[in-house]
């Protein structure tokens, strides 16, 4: 099975088992071969997630995943948190997120900056909106995350 095989079926068994739960949701997931493969499932709920949330959805998508056997490799998997500083990357995620103030790096400098901060105001499928004037079409953005205030 193919990386995006494994991360769509996944994804398909984490959103199973989260159904019917009004507290926690999916954010993402990836397979990736770093030294070892993992399989990282991100999930967060209103106020955060704690350890027990973590190890709940652990123990019933090992559990799952033994018994459908679609990874195809030896792997480590790992549910958390997608942090406070998280990439968006999915339609949800940018529709979720309306009215945070992102980072977007752009590929290519525009008015000077690859680097622009701005409140996440409109998402259409194609473009973001940033402070509910400026559009930034998503192929030119390298990574949009979730601006952090220190």
């Amino acid at each position: 099975m193919a990386k995006q095989q494994v991360e769509d079926a996944v994804e398909a068994i984490v959103v199973d088992l989260l159904a019917g739960q009004d507290t926690i949701e999916f954010v993402d997931v990836e397979y990736v071969k770093e030294h070892d493969w993992y399989l990282r499932v991100y999930i967060d709920k209103e106020g955060g997630i704690d350890i027990e949330d973590c190890q709940a959805l652990s123990e019933k998508l090992e559990a799952e995943l033994d018994k459908r056997d679609i990874v195809p490799d030896s792997y480590i998997l790992e549910v958390s948190s997608p942090g406070i500083d998280r990439i968006l990357r999915k339609p949800r995620d940018f529709t979720r997120e309306q009215g945070k103030k992102v980072d977007v790096t752009l590929y290519a400098p525009r008015d000077g900056k690859k680097l622009i901060v701005g409140e996440l105001t409109g998402f259409d499928g194609e473009a973001i909106e940033l402070d509910g004037k400026d559009k930034i079409p998503l192929k030119d953005a390298a990574q949009v995350r979730l601006h952090i205030d220190f």
